[in-house]
């Protein structure tokens, strides 16, 4: 509060520095709490580098891009509150002209030149790619450049018009689509140090001087790394060699700057120092990768001490009084043990006399929750005490009167009290009334769409090397992308290899024809010979499978329908409260699946819709939805969670979520008591309870739901059969909502094909970083170094330890590995209430390293923890891994998951292959993708049996859902589904014209692959349309061959649904053949054919031929074009 009042008061900046950054994050959101929204928004982090000194790893791009932010900010003295910890404070910087030489405005209007725009952004650093996704990379194709610059939140996209920039727009990453337009943009250098020549060359000098002795001639050296432009993680310590002088953050500093520093500062630096010394001692003598000696990176403490006494500065102690002259001293006092004791006569004895204290003195009390629910909960406790708080949005000294006890809503640690004369007040805080720990929330900026489509899409992406499925000629290995001359036309083939290395070459006009093999042993996928008649016959089987398997779906639909589900009625006026009252802004992947569960439940079926989402990517609030309305509606609402931690989590989440809401809320689980079970029980029986959470305690006998209407399934693969099969039956009563983060294959599959309606949250939270995963064989060193990178940051660490009767010498283990560390033990076979009070204490942080059991897997969420390590990962199958790896990296930290393993020669060939999946998805989102591997690992499975192999290893599993899909759909309509139905081609469209996207226009194969692949699946016009707009968008206008590829599309779709198999047009002529079923109208064919009969005329009963030479490419497309509008408008009548 005190740096909030003096920033309000002082027109200069404020640097304020704390001994880690853990303090820096907790000092962020109180001055917040303090501060107006427009004062807030110029609180600025200077975060250090998340790194251990002297680390191999370079500090995440982003947080790069907040480092060089605020040195830019601070250089040009913008007015505001600079948080940071103190070894940020001892680093030596680049010079504070650095940045302001290597900025670049670009404004609408300017004259640019693409290939002297490249060489400069080379310069500063910046990346060129083929798609921008991250800070400091940049892509220039044709008039289209995008860019991502450092101290931006967003990348843009500049297009030019000849040399001049016509238009700036904000693009989503994700989607790669142009959003809003701006007029300027500003680009900061893309490090924290130049990667120019000039200052390659210095760092070569400076380095030689050094370090004469170093090894300069490996390849792993850092001076060989830099001295071809390529910067090596960890290059960050070397920063002094390239420039003459470095910078200190004093330098930075202007005369109105004032620093904040507390008594921790100088033992902050000490300890830093420390650790520094023995890391330096620890790795320098690797001489491929010297050392910079500690002095050269950082001040030391005296040197601090020194530069400190010459600035202007208050120190915050413990005493009275300041040292910083002009400015009030806040005379404030910590108080403590004010808790709630609940085993004294008056539990309230100590809260009462402080608020009689600060009556007596003139002071308003203000108590502090951390949500809405807590404050909710707050307040019937202090009513309990005769204590009434006033509910207030935003606290102000200036709107209180001195006797006010008010509560309101917001993030302060520490109770304190203010005894100044002109600010009075007394704060209690929630944690130190009751104990909690105040979470870290916070607000959702605008987040990354991810189309959901694409995800789906993406399942059947090819990449070179992998075993692909021809229709007509089975199962080959896709060797890539070829170019070749066919018949005078350039056309791109993809090249795929069979058996007895044969080659087939299939245009990307075919590509429709191809699918990506995913079905038992990718590598060893069983190749097929070309021109024998194998590939036909496991073909026939597989539909004769698929025909079985239809049926048995189709009789599921029908019972399903035959027994009407309960049509909610919505109050859009009170959903819509419900709605608002959600703190963050909804992604757009969650606005479509709570959308959909709302049409769902509208409708007189039952509801049985899968939401996949990545862990902490917001299905919650989908459930939370839904359980509102069933609610609102008077039907009970049943949450099932596989562990008792996390039923312990979503009761208080729920209870938070709905604290404004007259609904009932209650949890199940071992950690309630039998009498309170009883109570739970007799509630649920009377009605009285709307909303229950609990284990599978929910699903005994003795329960009986008054009116069931809503049953929510959390991570359904983690319950027992018995439990799955009490799904079962409960899915033909009632509504139900499956959340997930991994579905298993089975799951996936039903949802694929339409058993089980499928919404997919692929959009991750503002800020939210993809976790680094490393696969290593355990030793000591790595287990220290990843623990220590952690607790140094103010962070925590699981390790996870999956056998029980080892877990106790595991931890003594590690507490000698890392004697520093706080370590705690937790796992499935300890007493529950002991269970419990670990599983607090680590949240709460009283221990920095739990060593757990996969108890964690689906555990309670804890920001602050984000790093995990497994040990044995080879034992952990591969959904497993990936939701023990998503209990970290839930903040805006880069996040750690190391995988230890033994010697590879000591794991079984599949464990391989789960530890190279999960290590290669990296990505946030990457939880439907996983689940495609598992199903390729297991053999993708048969989708209503328990068996894991089956037909679906002998097509692929692409191909045998196209198969099923089809033949579901046949007998929907009372038709037997045949084989050629399940093979049926599109129409093919041959005009002697180049048609593709040219790789001087995409020159990344694996862009065009997929473009290629995404107009394949276009199935309208207005797909096409989109298909062309974002091509437009992302690469520059088309040229003739790309036109030409969308056109013969086009013409392929409206072909296709006129029933028109085959259309031929070259230079001599052509002709058109029909299917069977044409919608064309024979007699317009007679009439076209009297009245032009030297053009037109029949060749069998189902091919019309041309006879018109036409030798110009633009003639034939508008002749083809026009007949087939013609035969479409005839056919409508």
């Amino acid at each position: 509060m005190a740096i909030a009042q003096t920033s309000v008061q002082h027109k200069g900046s404020l640097i304020v520095v704390t001994e880690d950054m853990a303090h820096a994050y907790k000092l962020e959101k109180e001055i917040a709490f303090f501060l107006n929204e427009s004062e807030g928004a110029n609180v600025h982090l200077f975060p250090d580098w998340e790194t251990l000194p002297y680390d191999a790893f370079s500090p995440h791009q982003d947080i790069v891009s907040k480092r060089l932010e605020t040195l830019y900010l601070l250089s040009k003295n913008h007015a505001s509150i600079f948080l940071l910890p103190v070894n940020t404070l001892l680093q030596r910087l680049a010079p504070v002209e650095y940045v302001g030489q290597h900025l670049l405005y670009l404004t609408v209007g300017d004259k640019l030149d693409p290939a002297n725009f490249r060489r400069t952004l080379e310069k500063s650093g910046y990346l060129h790619v083929s798609q921008v996704m991250s800070h400091s990379e940049f892509s220039i194709r044709g008039s289209i450049i995008d860019l991502f610059p450092m101290g931006s939140d967003q990348p843009f996209r500049i297009d030019l018009f000849d040399d001049e920039i016509d238009t700036i727009h904000y693009f989503d990453t994700s989607s790669q689509r142009s959003m809003d337009k701006i007029n300027e943009i500003r680009l900061l250098p893309a490090r924290e140090f130049p990667t120019d020549k000039a200052s390659i060359t210095r760092f070569r000098n400076r380095y030689l001087e050094k370090f004469p002795n170093a090894n300069n001639g490996d390849q792993d050296s850092v001076f060989y790394q830099v001295s071809r432009g390529t910067m090596p993680g960890g290059v960050e310590y070397y920063l002094p060699l390239f420039f003459e002088q470095t910078a200190t953050l004093f330098d930075y500093l202007h005369d109105d700057n004032i620093v904040i520093i507390n008594e921790q500062l100088e033992p902050a630096s000490n300890r830093f120092w420390q650790d520094l010394i023995q890391r330096h001692q620890q790795y320098q003598f690797n001489l491929a990768r010297p050392l910079l000696p500690p002095e050269d990176l950082y001040l030391d403490t005296i040197s601090l001490l020194t530069a400190l006494k010459q600035r202007p500065r208050i120190t915050i102690t413990t005493k009275t009084g300041g040292d910083a002259k002009g400015f009030a001293d806040f005379n404030t006092k910590p108080i403590n043990n004010i808790g709630i004791d609940t085993t004294a006569t008056n539990p309230y004895s100590a809260i009462q006399a402080q608020i009689k204290a600060a009556h007596n003195a003139n002071s308003p009390v203000l108590f502090v929750a951390e949500s809405a629910g807590h404050r909710e909960a707050l307040i019937d406790i202090l009513h309990k005490a005769n204590i009434k708080p006033k509910p207030i949005d935003k606290f102000s000294l200036d709107n209180t009167s001195s006797n006010d006890v008010l509560i309101t809503i917001g993030i302060v640690e520490d109770s304190y009290r203010c005894e100044d004369r002109d600010a009075k007040h007394l704060v209690i805080t929630e944690k130190q009334l009751l104990g909690h720990k105040v979470s870290k929330r916070r607000h959702a900026k605008r987040a990354k769409h991810v189309d959901e489509s694409a995800i789906i899409r993406n399942l059947a992406e090819l990449s070179e090397g992998s075993p692909v499925v021809h229709m007509e000629h089975g199962v080959g290995r896709f060797l890539g992308m070829q170019t070749l001359d066919a018949g005078g036309v350039t056309t791109e083939f993809l090249s795929i290899e069979y058996a007895k290395q044969a080659k087939l070459y299939v245009p990307v006009s075919s590509l429709h024809l191809i699918s990506r093999y995913s079905g038992g042993d990718v590598e060893q996928a069983p190749l097929h010979n070309l021109g024998n008649d194998t590939w036909s016959k496991q073909k026939k089987k597989a539909a004769e499978k698929v025909r079985d398997v239809a049926a048995q779906l189709l009789d599921i639909y029908a019972k399903r329908a035959a027994k009407p589900g309960f049509a909610y009625p919505l109050d859009w006026h009170d959903y819509q409260t419900f709605a608002d009252s959600f703190p963050y802004a909804e992604t757009d992947d969650q606005a479509s699946a709570i959308n959909a569960v709302i049409q769902d439940m509208a409708a007189n079926n039952a509801m049985d819709r899968l939401v996949c989402g990545d862990v902490g990517f917001g299905k919650t609030e989908v459930a939370m939805r839904a359980a509102y309305i069933a609610a609102s509606c008077g039907k009970q609402v049943a949450i099932l969670v596989p562990t008792t931690l996390l039923a312990q989590q979503h009761y208080d989440n729920f209870k938070d979520r709905f604290s404004q809401f007259p609904f009932k809320i209650d949890v199940m689980s071992r950690f309630v008591t039998a009498k309170e079970q009883r109570n739970v029980i007799e509630n649920i029986t009377s009605g009285k309870t709307d909303i229950v959470v609990g284990t599978h305690k929910l699903l005994q006998k003795d329960i009986k739901f008054k009116d069931l209407g809503l049953v929510i399934i959390d991570e359904e693969h983690r319950f027992g059969v018995r439990q799955k099969e009490q799904f079962k039956a409960l899915r033909a009563d009632v509504d139900i909502l499956t959340l997930t983060a991994t579905p298993i294959p089975r799951t996936l599959n039903m949802a694929m094909s339409g058993m089980r309606d499928l919404s997919i949250i692929a959009t991750p939270p503002a800020k939210r970083l993809a976790i680094k995963t490393f696969v290593l064989q355990k030793n000591n060193e790595v287990i220290r170094e990843a623990i220590m990178r952690e607790i140094l940051r103010g962070g925590q660490v699981y390790f996870l330890h999956n056998e029980v009767k080892t877990i106790e010498q595991t931890a003594a283990d590690i507490e000698e590995i890392v004697p520093e560390a706080r370590i705690a033990i937790g796992h499935g076979q300890m007493r529950e209430r002991e269970l419990e009070t670990v599983m607090n204490d680590f949240y709460h942080q009283r221990h920095n390293v739990l060593v757990c059991s996969t108890i964690i897997e689906t555990g309670i969420d804890i920001p602050t923890a984000n790093t995990i390590i497994m040990d044995r990962a080879d034992h952990l199958g591969l959904a497993q891994m990936h939701q023990l790896r998503g209990r970290v990296g839930r903040s805006h930290h880069q996040a750690y998951a190391y995988l230890l393993t033994p010697h590879p020669k000591r794991m079984t060939k599949d464990a391989s292959k789960r530890l190279e999946a999960i290590s290669s998805l990296e990505g946030l989102g990457a939880g439907f993708a996983l689940a495609t591997h598992d199903l390729e690992i297991r053999g993708a499975g048969e989708l209503l049996g328990d068996g894991q192999s089956g037909q679906i290893n002998s097509v692929g599993f692409s191909m045998y859902m196209d198969m099923l899909d089809k033949a579901v759909d046949a007998l929907k309509q009372g038709k037997e589904p045949s084989l050629h139905d399940a093979m049926s081609e599109q129409t093919e469209i041959e005009l002697r014209i180049p048609a593709l996207l040219p790789e001087d226009y995409i020159g990344d194969v694996n862009t065009r692959l997929s473009l290629y692949k995404k107009l394949a699946s276009c199935a309208h016009q207005d797909d096409i349309d989109d298909f062309q707009i974002e091509l437009i968008d992302r690469f520059g206008l088309l040229p003739q061959a790309a036109k030409n590829l969308v056109k013969i599309t086009s013409f392929k779709l409206n072909a296709s649904r006129l029933g028109v198999k085959k259309v031929e047009f070259t230079e001599v002529g052509g002709m058109i053949e029909f299917d069977a079923n044409t919608v064309v109208d024979p007699g317009y064919l007679i009439s076209l054919i009297q009245q032009k009969p030297n053009v037109y005329k029949f060749d069998g009963p189902q091919r019309l031929r041309i006879n018109k030479k036409s030798t110009e490419s633009a003639e034939r497309i508008e002749f083809v074009g026009n007949l087939l509008a013609t035969f479409s408008k005839e056919s409508n009548g």
